[in-house]
C-alpha cells in the first residue's frame, strides 16, 4: 500500500477513532489508580511557622507543601523515589511552584507523584475533579488548538488520550537572534484532525504563521548528567555544537525533544513564556528554578516484586541515592564500567524458587541484553548516514543508551529512528500529517528521499534542514515505571509496546521471554 493511501485511510479512520476518544478521555481510573490520587485531598494552609504537609499527591500551583530531601509514590511496578540534594523547603515560596499568568506553575506539568512528569491518570483526574477547567487544560497548548471550545473533551482529546501537549513554532524558523531561517523544504499539510494547522488564526496561512506538533512533557530530574556537554561538537552531524547566548557556553542539546534551548535558563524562559504566559520570568526566578531542578534526582525505589532498593543485597545503581552521588559524563558502553553498572548482586547459580528470585534473575537477563546482545540498526539517520558508520551496523542497546546512569545517548545530537516518519511511524490517525519536500537544491533525506510523510518534522522545524526531519534527543530511562506513556509522541503505553516497538523497527526477533526480561529490566530503573 503507498504512503499515500495510508495517509488518506488513517484520516478517514480518524473520525471514527477521534469519537471514541471522546467518550473514553474521562473515564473512571482502575480503583487502585483513584486510591492513589486520592491522597490529593488539600489541606488546609499551614499556620505561620509550622511545618507544611508533605506532598501526596498533585501539588497546585502555589500550595504549601514540604519538598523534603526524599520521597516516594506508587507506580504500576512499586515506587518511584524523588530525591532532593539540598535542604527541605516550602513549596509556596518557591518560583518552581509559584502560580503565573495562565494559572499553573512549572510543577503544573512536573509532578513528584509522576516522577516529575505527568501522566495519564494524573491527567484525566484533574479533568474529572474540575470538570476540564484546571490550567492544566489552558487552550494555549492544553487543547488541540486554542480556537476550540473550552472544557469539551474533544478539545483536549491528545492531552487527554496520549499526554500530549501542543507545541506552536514559528514557520518558517526563526533563528534566537529573531532572523529567518530559509527551508530546505516546503511544508504541506496532509491531514490535521486537530484543525490548528489549517487554522486561520493559528495555522500555516494565519497571519504570524506556525507549524502545531504534539510532545509530551520531558522529566525534570537527573538533569545534572545532561546539562553539560560532554564533547564540544554534535555527534549527529559533526558540526560544533551551538554555544548559549545567554551562558556563553557550549549546548548539550540534551535539554529539549527538538534541542530548541540551548540551556536550563534558555528553557526555563520559554516554558514560562509559552506554556505558563509570562513573557519576561526575572532572572532570578529562572536561577532559583535552575538551582532547584539541577537538585532533582528520579528512579525507581521498589519494585512490587523485588521489594525495595535502599538495602544489601541489590545493584548498586538502582534507586535513587546512587544517582545523588554518580559521577557525571561517564560512558557506560564499556564492559568494565556498564551503563548500569553492574548488576551481580541479583546473579545466582541457585534455581530460583519464588517469584521474587524469578524476577531478579529476569531483570538480570534484561540487562544482558540491553548490554550485550546486538541487532542491525539501518537506516537510522544519527547513527547510519556517516560514511564511518556503515548501513547497516551491529551493536547493541547500550551503544545508544550509554550515558551512565541516567541512559541517554553522551554524543549530542538528534536521531531518527522512525517514531513520527514513515514508514516506521505506528498509525496515528488523530496527529496531524505533514508532506515535506525536499529542494532539489540540497541532498536528499539520506534513507527517505525527498519527499517524506510525517507526524512531527522534529528538529527540522529549528534547523529548516531536510535531513533533520523527524530529528529528536532521547530521553532518560530513569523511573521510567511512573511515567508512561512514552516515547515524545505518547505512542508507546506501556514498557512492553517500547519493547515491540525497536522489535518490530529493526527486525531484531526477540522472543517472548526477551521481550519480558526487558521489560522488567526497564521497570526497575
Amino acid at each position: 500500500m503507498s504512503i499515500a493511501k495510508r495517509i488518506l485511510l488513517g484520516a478517514t479512520f480518524g473520525a471514527a477513532a477521534f469519537a471514541i476518544a471522546q467518550s473514553s478521555a474521562a473515564a473512571p481510573e482502575p480503583a487502585k489508580t483513584a486510591a492513589k490520587r486520592d491522597a490529593a485531598a488539600r489541606p488546609a494552609p499551614a499556620a505561620r511557622g509550622a511545618r507544611p504537609p508533605l506532598i501526596t499527591g498533585f501539588v497546585q500551583p502555589g500550595e504549601s507543601r514540604l519538598f523534603p530531601r526524599q520521597m516516594s509514590f506508587p507506580d504500576e511496578n512499586g515506587r518511584v523515589g524523588v530525591a532532593f540534594d539540598g535542604e527541605p523547603f516550602d513549596t509556596a515560596a518557591h518560583p518552581f511552584f509559584s502560580r503565573m499568568p495562565n494559572g499553573r506553575a512549572c510543577v503544573t506539568c512536573h509532578q513528584p507523584i509522576d516522577g516529575m512528569s505527568l501522566t495519564l491518570p494524573t491527567i484525566r483526574q484533574r479533568w474529572e475533579a474540575t470538570k476540564g477547567t484546571d490550567p492544566l487544560f489552558d487552550l494555549s497548548d492544553g487543547a488541540n488548538c486554542p480556537d476550540l471550545p473550552r472544557g469539551e473533551a474533544k478539545s483536549h482529546s491528545l492531552l487527554l488520550n496520549r499526554g500530549l501537549f501542543r507545541v506552536a513554532l514559528p514557520w518558517p524558523p526563526k533563528r534566537v537572534d529573531g532572523s529567518t531561517v530559509d527551508p530546505e523544504f516546503t511544508l504541506e499539510v496532509v491531514s490535521d484532525p486537530t484543525g490548528c494547522n489549517l487554522s486561520s488564526t493559528y495555522g500555516l496561512a494565519s497571519k504570524t504563521p506556525k507549524v502545531s506538533v504534539f510532545r509530551r512533557p520531558r522529566m525534570i530530574g537527573n538533569l545534572r548528567y545532561i546539562e553539560k556537554a560532554r564533547l564540544y561538537y554534535n555527534g549527529k552531524t559533526n558540526e560544533p555544537l551551538e554555544i548559549d547566548p545567554l551562558t556563553g557556553k557550549h549546548s548539550s542539546m540534551l535539554i529539549m525533544s527538538d534541542a530548541r534551548a540551548t540551556s536550563l535558563l534558555a528553557q526555563s524562559m520559554d516554558a514560562a513564556d509559552k506554556h505558563m504566559g509570562l513573557a519576561n520570568l526575572p532572572r532570578s526566578s529562572a536561577e532559583r528554578i535552575i538551582d532547584f531542578v539541577r537538585r532533582v534526582y528520579v528512579g525507581q525505589v521498589q519494585s512490587n516484586v523485588a521489594g525495595p532498593f535502599d538495602r544489601p543485597g541489590v545493584p548498586p545503581a538502582l534507586g535513587v541515592k546512587s544517582l545523588v552521588s554518580g559521577e557525571w559524563g561517564v560512558n557506560g558502553n564499556d564492559r568494565n564500567v556498564g551503563v548500569f553498572g553492574f548488576f551481580d548482586a541479583w546473579k545466582s547459580d541457585a534455581p530460583p524458587r519464588t517469584k521474587a528470585a524469578e524476577f531478579r534473575a529476569s531483570v538480570v537477563r534484561g540487562y544482558d541484553i540491553f548490554f550485550l546482545k546486538p541487532f542491525w540498526i539501518r537506516d537510522t539517520y544519527g547513527i547510519n548516514h556517516f560514511a564511518q558508520m556503515p548501513n547497516p551496523m551491529k551493536q547493541t542497546c547500550a551503544f545508544c543508551h550509554n550515558l551512565q546512569p541516567v541512559g541517554v545517548d553522551n554524543v549530542p545530537g538528534w536521531m531518527d529512528i522512525g517514531i513520527n516518519n514513515f514508514p516506521h511511524s505506528g498509525p496515528a490517525p488523530d496527529l496531524p500529517t505533514f508532506k515535506i519536500t525536499c529542494t532539489k537544491a540540497v541532498r536528499p533525506h539520506p534513507f527517505l528521499g525527498r519527499e517524506i510523510y510525517t507526524h512531527d518534522p522534529g528538529r527540522a522545524l529549528i534547523s529548516g534542514k531536510c535531513e533533520d526531519v523527524g530529528g529528536l534527543i532521547m530521553q532518560q530511562m530513569r523511573g521510567l515505571s511512573a511515567r508512561a506513556p512514552y516515547f515524545n509522541n505518547g505512542s508507546a503505553r506501556t514498557l512492553r509496546e517500547v519493547v515491540d516497538f525497536y522489535d518490530r523497527r529493526y527486525d531484531i526477533k526477540f522472543t517472548e521471554q526477551e521481550k519480558q526480561d526487558l521489560v522488567n529490566f526497564m521497570s526497575v530503573l
